[in-house]
């Protein structure tokens, strides 16, 4: 309709307004679909954050429980008693020392005139280790010999005055009696010459006792003297050790001494020698129990041509002992408590309980059970000192401990 049209009819025609109001007008709506669309996302991104907030938690906590479950297990290793075996060896401290140990003294006294041999020397017997100056020893050596001779001479004059003596009381010019008196007198200077040869030796042996020379082959291990000290006869100059072979004083408890026979090998460890073992035979045992100690000394031979091992050492000695059919368990299997003497047992779940045992042996590493568990029992190495009855453990092998 035109214009005209509508004011025949009295209409009038709505005001539309200008087209940049209607671009206004656009713009507004898409803004708000744009402002919708965005608020929409949002929406759906912090509810998928907080879905993925709550399963984060809800796995972690997963996690920590798991975790947490496995850290409070108690792993723990186990072992079972076990009948003896075919034989078992006791170790025992011991000492070495040489098979013979002698101070060299000085018979003769004087001043020490030179010495051959210092500590660490290996000497073969008789042979010289020092001289000493004796002058005195020296005039009496030459008094003793003049004593001898004057004696002889004595001896020579007593003789033929008796045998010309003999001639006359053949011919009775003299009586018996006087006869008697010159063989008295020939004897009496044959004792004074023995008498005089005996003390002219002592001497001479004496004289000998300036060199001192080695009693046995060995190896000096103490020198005390130096070139010009006085010495007497109780004063030592040298200390000579044989070390081959030595010899090995072990003490033996009394449980075990019954099973400690001459003859039986052992073998020998220093800590100082690691990975060497050396191999010795009882030369012999006292016989006897000491009452202090109540144990029995044992002297080992040990052979050493190597030198290795030295007199005075500190030595490990392990004596083989005979078959024994006892229950034995590791000795860190046990728990000393006031209660006693324990062992922590567990079961097939687990389940832990201390049992009270009784020690018979001790043999080192193993002790004999006497009483309160058997063979088939599994006893908890290394138990800590917080097990209880009824707690209940992991027991795991040593592999597979975390």
């Amino acid at each position: 309709m035109t214009e005209q049209r509508h004011s025949e009819l009295d209409l009038h025609p709505i005001d539309t307004g200008s087209d940049e109001d209607h671009a206004n007008l656009v713009k507004r709506q898409q803004v708000m679909r744009y402002t919708q669309r965005a608020g929409i996302v949002l929406l759906v991104v912090l509810a998928l954050g907080a879905g993925r907030t709550v399963f984060s938690r809800v796995a972690n906590a997963q996690v920590l429980e798991k975790r947490t479950a496995e850290q409070s297990k108690i792993y723990l290793r186990a072992t079972q008693a076990r009948m003896g075996g075919a034989e078992r060896v006791l170790t025992l401290p011991a000492t070495l020392q040489g098979y013979v140990q002698s101070p060299v003294a000085a018979r003769a006294a004087g001043y020490v005139k030179r010495w051959t041999k210092d500590i660490g020397s290996r000497v073969e017997k008789g042979e010289l280790l020092a001289e000493i100056a004796a002058p005195e020893i020296d005039q009496q050596l030459s008094q003793a010999i003049a004593a001898r001779d004057q004696a002889a001479a004595n001896l020579a004059l007593a003789r033929s005055t008796a045998e010309r003596w003999e001639g006359l009381r053949r011919k009775d010019v003299v009586s018996q009696q006087d006869l008697e008196e010159k063989r008295s007198a020939a004897a009496q200077s044959q004792a004074n010459l023995a008498a005089a040869e005996a003390n002219m030796q002592r001497l001479r042996q004496l004289e000998e006792f300036k060199r001192v020379v080695a009693p046995f082959a060995g190896v000096i291990t103490r020198r005390n003297v130096d070139v010009g000290d006085l010495i007497d006869s109780s004063r030592v100059l040298f200390a000579l050790s044989q070390t081959d072979p030595l010899r090995v004083y072990v003490s033996v408890p009394q449980a075990y001494a019954h099973l400690v026979k001459t003859g039986l090998k052992v073998s020998v460890t220093q800590s100082e020698l690691a990975g060497q073992r050396f191999t010795g035979k009882i030369a012999r045992t006292a016989a006897s129990i000491d009452t202090a100690t109540r144990t029995m000394q044992v002297e080992v031979s040990l052979p050493n041509p190597d030198g290795l091992l030295l007199p005075g050492a500190y030595v490990q000695v392990g004596l083989p002992l005979a078959d024994n059919r006892a229950l034995t368990a590791p000795t860190n299997t046990l728990l000393i408590r006031g209660e006693g003497t324990l062992v922590a047992s567990v079961d097939d779940k687990g389940v832990v309980s201390l049992r009270r045992v009784t020690i018979g042996r001790n043999y080192g590493a193993d002790f004999e059970v006497l009483d309160g568990i058997s063979a088939k029992d599994r006893l908890i190495l290394n138990p800590p000192d917080w097990l209880a009855d009824g707690q209940v453990v992991t027991l795991v092998a040593d592999k597979e401990q975390p």
